[in-house]
């Protein structure tokens, strides 16, 4: 297959994805706390502790969705830090303007651009967080080779993504409620059923830690760290360039 199809076919799926999004935008923050039960600001404040701290940087949220995660770093971050937040659902997008005028003004600046392609120069951010975002990446590999690209040496890396219990019994009970019940409720309230059908699929197809963890060395970060959160439905990947 040529470069110019393979950007064609990423274009294609991010477009697909983008569209997907854009249609439960104006739900996804109260279906975020509703269906992981309040846990989602949990696992932000443990994502934005483990990027930021009192220290003036340079911080970049990758997939920033409706900005909470951003709004979590500016929060933890110096007076004289910049946060930018990119996102290719426009929709998202303007939720997340509407909620930094309140929370956060003039702090983050929100940009609407694909993780595959970040309009970044190289070497230029202290920290990057993507959170829930890596598994509906077309190309996974190209965009942590595009955050490399753009964080600087001994800069940080932060994931927080969804992922599969390891426990047995535990894991039995939430594969009942990712593949029955999440989409059941998510599609009733969200009024599209196919997103939150889609959730399950894409948690299930996304690389265990082990997999993950390879990916992010052989694309050039080190020291990979998994954190995981609330009895494995969450991981958090911890990686410096």
């Amino acid at each position: 297959m040529r470069v110019d199809d393979v950007g064609q076919k990423m274009t294609k799926m991010g477009t697909s994805v983008s569209s997907m999004f854009s249609s439960i935008a104006f739900r996804y923050d109260f279906l975020n706390a509703l269906l992981s039960f309040g846990r989602d600001r949990y696992w932000r404040q443990f994502t934005a502790s483990s990027i930021a701290g009192e220290f003036e940087g340079a911080f970049l949220d990758v997939a920033t969705g409706t900005g909470d995660l951003a709004v979590e770093v500016a929060r933890r971050s110096g007076e004289k830090s910049s946060i930018i937040g990119i996102d290719f659902c426009q929709n998202m997008l303007d939720k997340a303007r509407d909620k930094m005028t309140k929370a956060m003004p003039g702090k983050v600046e929100l940009i609407c651009a694909q993780a595959e392609f970040l309009p970044f120069c190289d070497n230029i951010f202290d920290g990057i967080t993507v959170g829930f975002g890596l598994r509906n990446m077309p190309d996974i590999e190209r965009a942590l080779k595009e955050i490399v690209r753009v964080l600087k040496g001994g800069g940080r890396l932060i994931c927080l993504e969804f992922s599969l219990p390891e426990n047995k019994i535990f894991g039995r009970i939430y594969s009942i409620y990712l593949s029955r019940i999440l989409p059941f409720l998510g599609g009733i309230i969200s009024g599209n059923r196919e997103a939150y059908a889609y959730l399950p699929r894409s948690i299930s197809e996304f690389p265990p830690s082990s997999r993950l963890k390879e990916l992010m060395e052989r694309t050039g970060l080190r020291d990979v760290e998994a954190y995981p959160l609330t009895f494995g439905v969450v991981t958090v990947h911890i990686a410096t360039k």
